[in-house]
């Protein structure tokens, strides 16, 4: 498996053909790029920021190395001016982004970009990259998290997520939105995210007998078993788990829980409760999974099934139901000058913004406000900070623990109807008369310089 050595070339190609000919056309001026959400995927109200410590990493130490150098050499499609204006190149712009954890909605910049513009330009495709995939899950992970009635999540994801890197960042975007572990044990090293795990069924089925498999189980973890049950018949493995129990109750340990991952979760988590209580095992805890995502977990809750926590994976991981954003990084101010794009269905605002954000006396959140760069809305918060300037880091990053804990906080402050699984409330979002003004000022400009061009007869 092979990995490059510089993200660099971690891009379009079209951002490197635009790249020289700016070069060629001593086109060096100052850029700002803003990043947007244009519309909500089915079903979705809000969204959850995630993915900025990424980009942020990235563009600290964006350089070209020898061997990218040696590679777009090979290629033949670039001048030699332009390749050795790369050999130098790095990021010395400046970044304002909302805080991870931080809850957006659609057409609010998630972060603006502004440096010289092949700095803004060529960077784009990895930050689209990067936050698409990580605020699509968080948003999904969070909308779990809402409808669990407060039992624990996990990710089991990692075995159908959409490669390696991918699984990585899915363990930390759901841990964000609130999930309490992973199975994923590289995130868990890399994240410092608790990690979590039971036994598959090809464990059970190496023996002959399934309560053999139980007791090789809890005998190599006797503080730390969970046992999967529904290998072949749930009632009938959960009897044989309690049997299992008294075993370990005989030695001074305790089975710590046991897991459903197939079947009606629903009534099987009723009888096995039952089972467990009446043989006096009221602590061992029940773990359900099998392909679960929000909309399961809202049924199992309604019904109050006595689930002690949940795994999460594959519709969880690639974010099942709606599986792409349609996010964009859009030029908005070029050299000073505001500028926007007038595309049907892809109208952008011009000029470099501030999200403001109020919220009642209770803290519940009322509406956002976009404004430009400059203005002040007293009494809202604004959500854009300084993250990096002149190409560095602007102070040390939050724990995960911290933007989990910003997170859970702020969500539980949207309105319910907003929060909904099910057709959402819309969350008010206005722009402000200072933008609204001069989105309608560099319309009409647009109409007046770009008009189509007519042929004389």
């Amino acid at each position: 498996m092979e990995y490059l050595n510089s993200l660099a070339l971690l891009t379009d190609l079209y951002q490197l053909t635009m790249a020289q000919s700016y070069l060629q056309s001593k086109k060096s001026a100052s850029a700002t790029f803003s990043l947007f959400v244009r519309s909500y995927p089915p079903h979705r109200g809000a969204f959850v920021s995630a993915g900025l410590e990424h980009v942020l990493d990235f563009l600290q130490g964006f350089a070209f190395d020898r061997e990218a150098i040696d590679y777009l050499t090979s290629t033949r499609m670039f001048a030699a001016d332009f390749l050795d204006f790369l050999k130098g190149l790095r990021f010395t712009g400046e970044v304002w982004a909302i805080p991870e954890g931080r809850l957006f909605f659609k057409d609010e910049p998630i972060l603006e970009i502004t440096a010289p513009i092949i700095e803004a330009q060529i960077v784009e495709t990895f930050v689209l990259n990067q936050i698409n995939l990580q605020v699509l899950i968080a948003t999904k992970a969070a909308r779990c998290v809402h409808v669990a009635g407060g039992r624990a999540l996990v990710d089991f994801s990692l075995r159908r997520t959409h490669g390696i890197d991918a699984g990585i960042k899915v363990a930390r975007s759901s841990y964000v939105a609130g999930f309490s572990g992973t199975s994923n044990v590289a995130a868990g090293k890399i994240y410092g995210i608790p990690i979590v795990g039971t036994m598959a069924h090809s464990f059970v089925t190496s023996f002959e007998r399934e309560i053999d498999a139980f007791r090789s189980f809890v005998t190599s973890f006797p503080e730390n078993s969970t046992l999967l049950i529904d290998t072949y018949d749930t009632v009938a493995g959960a009897r044989k788990a309690v049997e299992v129990a008294r075993e370990m109750a005989g030695k001074g340990q305790r089975l710590r829980g046991v897991r459903i991952d197939s079947g009606d979760l629903a009534s099987l988590a009723k009888e096995v409760r039952r089972i467990f209580d009446e043989a006096g095992f009221v602590d061992v805890k029940i773990i359900g999974s099998g392909g679960l995502d929000e909309y399961d977990l809202a049924a199992l809750t309604e019904v109050n099934a006595p689930y002690d926590s949940y795994g999460v994976g594959t519709k969880m991981g690639v974010s099942a139901d709606a599986p792409w954003l349609d996010m964009a990084y859009k030029m908005v101010e070029y050299n000073g000058r505001p500028v926007l794009k007038l595309s049907t269905g892809k109208v952008s605002s011009p000029g470099r913004k501030q999200i403001f954000r109020f919220v009642d006396g209770r803290g519940q959140l009322l509406k956002d406000v976009i404004a430009l760069r400059h203005e002040e809305l007293p009494g809202a918060e604004p959500l854009l900070k300084k993250v990096m300037e002149k190409g560095e880091i602007k102070g040390a990053y939050p724990s995960l623990r911290e933007i989990r804990e910003s997170f859970l906080d702020e969500f539980g402050r949207l309105d319910e109807n907003t929060r909904a699984i099910r057709n959402p409330a819309i969350y008010p979002v206005e722009l402000s008369p200072r933008l609204t003004h001069l989105k309608a000022e560099i319309e009409q400009q647009v109409a007046q310089t770009q008009l189509p061009l007519t042929q004389s007869i």
